[in-house]
Parts: structure tokens; sequence; C-alpha cells
């Protein structure tokens, strides 16, 4: 079956039987080789069962389209399509999310994990919450082999900030809200998430659930970090900012409004690296970039940079210490199980 000549997606499975599922799980694939396994997994896992799950493959080379076909004989709540052209990271989400047959779409990416009631808990947060539009959750970060490398951050809900303190794979949406914003803006050559998420916060509620029901991986070939280096480098483009979980991680999440996208970008580009455990490489790119000035931004992007070089993983330490310490300052104030509204302006 094929779905738009242009397009050219077509159905790889058995025809598509009439469903009323309450939720759709969406997930636009691209070379999600060696993660994969983990995420399909972690979806099929659920607790809450009334789902089904749409996977476009965009376009793999690596492997990845033979897998999802494995995955798809196993378990018949997998619907999989395929891009012979690759559409990019906003069309391939836009194109997953029209394939979508429920009312409520939940995004999954293929290279992180849901918590195995992650379903259930939003379910349950847009049935109670008729005027939310989406729901996300709170998520602690895993390196590339799956340990736990950056803890929970509660005190991003207590802050107003336009970067989203939840992960995108994370979120649950409406998708009567979804067509209505027009989806993703496919002008973005990067940061389409937060484009959407500020979009549909501005004509609805768009909260957060307090607990970890996600696990974002940070490694070396997530798609954040090439749009990251290109921004610190000066890069130009109708790009509003990268993926909200990628360029939340500099100085733990403590990003201002008025700051200089590139230095921004720079130490968003390596807080991922070190994250994910490599060597930031901060000192030889702010020098290469030209970026330096007499600023308190560019001191402090400077020293940040410094501290990097000499000693990455006590940097790291450090980073996690503060993030810790503020969320255990911020458990005072938020409960546990709560729902937050996402303070953005």
């Amino acid at each position: 079956m094929s779905l738009g000549v242009e397009q050219q997606i077509t159905f790889m499975g058995d025809e598509a039987k009439p469903s009323s599922p309450a939720v759709s799980v969406v997930m636009p694939v691209h070379n999600a080789l060696p993660y994969l396994d983990e995420s399909i997994r972690s979806i099929l896992g659920q607790t809450f069962d009334d789902f089904e799950f749409v996977i476009l493959d965009d376009a793999s080379t690596d492997g990845t389209t033979e897998k999802l076909r494995e995955w798809a004989q196993k378990d018949a709540r997998i619907r999989l399509y395929r891009s012979e052209r690759k559409l990019g990271l906003s069309g391939s989400s836009n194109a997953v999310v029209a394939l979508a047959r429920a009312a409520l779409v939940a995004r999954m990416d293929a290279d992180d994990i849901s918590h195995p009631e992650r379903l259930a808990r939003q379910w349950e947060v847009m049935r109670d919450l008729p005027d939310v539009a989406l729901v996300g959750t709170l998520f602690r970060g895993i390196d590339a082999a799956g340990r736990l490398v950056r803890p929970r951050d509660r005190w991003r809900l207590l802050r107003r900030s336009p970067l989203p303190p939840f992960p995108h794979g994370s979120v649950m949406l409406r998708r009567a809200a979804f067509d209505k914003t027009g989806g993703y803006s496919e002008e973005c050559t990067g940061g389409e998430d937060q484009d959407l998420f500020l979009r549909m916060a501005r004509s609805a509620r768009v909260v957060v659930l307090t607990d970890v029901l996600y696990h974002y991986r940070f490694h070396a070939g997530c798609t954040s970090l090439d749009f990251l280096l290109a921004r610190a480098a000066g890069s130009n483009g109708l790009q509003p900012q990268a993926s909200s979980a990628a360029i939340s991680q500099q100085n733990g999440g403590a990003n201002g409004s008025h700051s200089s996208p590139n230095l921004r970008a720079l130490r968003s580009a390596c807080s991922l690296k070190l994250w994910a455990g490599q060597r930031p490489d901060a000192l030889r790119m702010l020098l290469k970039s030209g970026a330096l000035g007499l600023n308190v931004e560019a001191i402090y992007t400077l020293l940040w940079a410094v501290w990097g070089r000499l000693s990455p993983g006590s940097l790291k330490t450090c980073l996690r210490c503060l993030i810790r310490a503020r969320d255990l300052l911020a458990g005072r104030r938020l409960r546990d199980g709560g729902v937050y509204e996402w303070r953005f302006e």
C-alpha cells in the first residue's frame, strides 16, 4: 500500500485492519542501530496496552530496516512504514503523525528508553485534564552503555524558560491540537520540537509530570550534536534552537535567554559530548570560533572550556552535584507525581 506519491511511503506488512486504539505511539527512525531494540522493547513492555506502535523507517541504510521487520513480525501492534527518500527530522515527524489513527499521539525516539508506566501516567493526565494539549515528563540522562549519567532536574519547573524541561521523545499530545498548530515546521533545520511546543503552549496548556518516566540517551551519533556544532560555528539558517533536551545541558541546564546563540550552542554541544563520556573539546572550538570577547558570558565559557580540557571528569561530577542539589531544593515546592504547567514566558 502506498501512502502519498510524493513521499513514497509504503506499508511494510499485512494489510492494516481498521482499529481505534486509545493511543498511537509514533517513532520516526533513521539509522538507529545499536539502540533500536531497547527503545522498541520499552514501548512494547508498557503497562498500558491499548495502543498501536507506528514506526516510519526514514530511508535507513545501516540494517535498521531488517531489524524493524523482525520486530513487526513479533508484535501485531507495530505498523511499519518506510520512505525510500529521506524526509529528515521535521518531514519524518509530520509523516509518522499523519499515519497515526488515535486521538492521542505519544512520541518515541529510537535511541531512548521509556519507563513501563509512562503511557499509563500520561493517558491519565489527558483523560482527567481535557484542556491539556501536551504532557511531557522529566528525564534522566544515560550514556551509550545505558549507565545513568545525568540526574533528574525538577528545578527547571520553577523557572520561566523557552526551553522545555522535557525531551522530545517523552511527550504525549492531542492530535487535534497538533493539526491545529500546523505540525512540525519543515523550515526548521533543527529544534523542530521546541518550535512546535512553543506554538502549542501559546494556545493551550502544556504540562509536565515530575516523575522520571523517560531516559534520554547521550551519545556521539545523536542528531542534535551536528546541529549544535554548526550553530556554534556560526552557521545561519531557520533554526530556533537545538533539541530541547540537548541544548539544556549546558551548565546543568541553566542557560540564559539573552545569551549569545553561538556560545550557548557551543556549551550545549560540548556538554552533550561530556554527558556521553567524551572529551568536550570546548577550548579548541571556542578559539576556532572567534567568539571570545570581554563580556561575562565569553569569560564564563572560556573558564568552562579550560576546565573541560584539563579535567572533564571533575567537570561532569560538579555539574551532576549541582543538578542534584537544585533538584532537592525544588522538591520542597514540587510533589512527586504532580502535574505542573510549563512556564515558558
